[in-house]
């Protein structure tokens, strides 16, 4: 006859929980250096898993190799199209680092006249080297750290060694480590996790691989749009615009702000217009596609499940900065939306209510990232 095994008391549990709870605290913040990695060895999976699912089924080949197959043709790909576009870029560069001296120059000439104002004449000539000189004495640490930088640029590459090899095998056994974590979930409580997982996988699914279709079809859109306007170096302006796509609602601004100033000071490269009337139209045309974009591109490419009103995403922006730093801007909308997600549920359990009504009740198939790390 078997002895009964002895069960913990709910004071046992407690104390368990909260010593497994305080040591998860504490490797968090003993290793928090290796949170960012992770992150963005994460969203990587999620990018490219869907993508590793329709070649393995495809091509009916095993996971691994599909995965390797797709890790492959990334690093090609990451590899000549920065060859591709570097002469371009590299032209541009120079002319702006060019027409900036120019700006500067007449800047400096302006500002160093001397002014007369209520009586009191300032020289702004002496104003101006006393600014050039504390501005070379803030410099003068940073020069000679050649081998910190060195150092910085070794340690950045070991990091992103890590992102590629630790994604690739989330995105080889992620569905193995998936059926793991739901299997420790409590029966009663299987349906409602898996319901939960798969609407944040859309989330997070349609946020970051939408977001990279909207930032390609973006920097086209400005490419083509600023060559045949004649927006100063249209192409790295293409790009950036692109790339300011990762933060929402305020990525416009910054781009808007930087045209401005190339518009007022250099003008149009080949339309016969003054810079103040080029300017004015390049604030109308961008307002224009800033609708276009808001109420078209983005409910199409990346899908409503992740819009926000622009005074939620802003606050989370900067909540996000100041927790995380840089990483935490691009991870803020999603990461709102996710909590949308939960909150939503907690709240109907509290009320006693239906936490999937019918509208969200099925996640689309195609956003779900089902094998995603």
């Amino acid at each position: 006859m078997t002895t009964p095994r002895m069960r913990w008391s709910t004071q046992t549990r407690l104390v368990v929980s909260l010593l497994v709870l305080a040591l998860f605290i504490f490797l968090l913040f003993r290793f928090s250096v290796v949170i960012p990695p992770l992150i963005l060895a994460f969203i990587l999976a999620y990018i490219l898993s869907p993508v590793v699912n329709r070649l393995q089924k495809r091509f009916q080949i095993k996971r691994g190799v599909a995965t390797a197959l797709i890790y492959l043709i990334m690093v090609l790909i990451a590899a000549i199209v920065p060859l591709l576009i570097a002469p371009l870029l590299a032209a541009q560069y120079t002319d702006l680092n060019l027409d900036i001296q120019l700006i500067l120059g007449k800047v400096e000439a302006l500002l160093g006249q001397r002014f007369t104002l209520l009586g009191i004449t300032i020289d702004g000539g002496v104003l101006i080297d006393q600014i050039s000189s504390s501005f070379r004495l803030l410099a003068e640490p940073f020069i000679g750290q050649t081998l910190v930088f060195l150092v910085n640029v070794i340690t950045s590459f070991i990091w992103v060694i890590f992102i590629l090899i630790f994604s690739f095998y989330l995105i080889k056994d992620g569905h193995v480590l998936g059926k793991s974590i739901e299997g420790l979930i409590p029966p009663d409580y299987s349906q409602d996790y898996v319901r939960l997982r798969d609407e944040i996988n859309t989330v997070w699914g349609s946020y970051f691989r939408g977001q990279l279709v909207l930032a390609l079809v973006v920097s086209v859109i400005f490419t083509v749009a600023g060559f045949f306007l004649g927006i100063p170096f249209f192409l790295a302006m293409g790009i950036l615009a692109g790339l300011l796509e990762f933060l929402p609602s305020i990525g416009h601004a910054i781009w808007l702000v930087i045209a401005t100033i190339l518009a007022l000071s250099v003008g149009s490269t080949w339309l016969p217009l003054p810079n103040w009337a080029f300017t004015l139209l390049i604030i109308f045309l961008h307002t224009a596609f800033t609708q276009f974009d808001l109420n078209y591109l983005i409910p199409r490419i990346i899908g409503r499940r992740v819009r926000l009103h622009p005074i939620v995403v802003i606050l989370g922006i900067v909540v996000g900065a100041l927790t995380a730093g840089i990483l935490g801007i691009p991870l803020a909308a999603p990461t709102i939306a996710s909590a949308r997600v939960v909150g939503r549920y907690i709240y109907a359990n509290l009320l006693d209510l239906d936490p999937f009504p019918a509208e969200v009740a099925q996640p689309s198939l195609d956003n779900t990232g089902d094998e995603s790390g």
